[in-house]
């Protein structure tokens, strides 16, 4: 009886989590890797539960997003990145150094965690630009830490993301739109009164 209990909550736990996957337009094999159900579940629980939505869910089809340079492609992608970065990192889904960071990602706990990162994410900037799906995958990529990593900005010290090993210094978007003096271009340090 005990056995069967633990396999329904586990089941219903995967079911909740894929519904939420859904309600933030994943894709199909993102809803797969995280949760464990087959494709032909996830596609019979959008068309049962999503199809009657409040709005419209579009599916998404193709390749999830694998390319780092989308999150410093523009100073506002920089900017969303690093708010994002910081609420995955606070809430436990990029895990910290050390032996948990060498366990795989995607799983129910973190895909809830995940979910409630994104969320808050959005509230902070409701008119972000970051989708769910590359949220997903700068989660990931922050795990994995070989190609893109947390840091901090040359300039003032804040979090930011960059590339595991930028061709230079980065900085953040006040960083850069403040000019830099002659003595500042040559290595003497300024101080900079900016809000983060």
């Amino acid at each position: 009886m005990r056995i069967s209990d633990d396999r329904y909550h586990r089941e219903r736990l995967r079911m909740e989590l894929a519904l939420r996957f859904l309600s933030h337009e994943a894709r199909t094999h993102t809803i797969r890797d995280w949760t464990g159900l087959s494709d032909d579940r996830i596609r019979k629980l959008y068309r049962s539960y999503m199809s009657h939505a409040r709005r419209y869910l579009p599916r998404h089809r193709g390749k999830s997003p694998h390319q780092v340079a989308y999150f410093t492609r523009s100073l506002r992608l920089q900017q969303e990145s690093a708010v994002l970065a910081s609420v995955l990192t606070l809430l436990g889904v990029v895990p910290a150094q050390g032996a948990e960071a060498a366990a795989p990602l995607p799983g129910l706990k973190r895909g809830e965690l995940l979910c409630e990162a994104f969320e808050a994410y959005r509230t902070l900037i409701p008119t972000a630009q970051i989708s769910f799906e590359h949220a997903v995958f700068l989660a990931t990529a922050l795990a994995r830490g070989d190609q893109l990593r947390v840091g901090a900005c040359a300039g003032c010290g804040s979090l930011i993301v960059t590339e595991r090993f930028p061709a230079r210094l980065t900085r953040c978007q006040p960083c850069m739109q403040t000019p830099r003096t002659p003595a500042a271009a040559g290595g003497a340090k300024t101080e900079t009164a900016h809000p983060h």
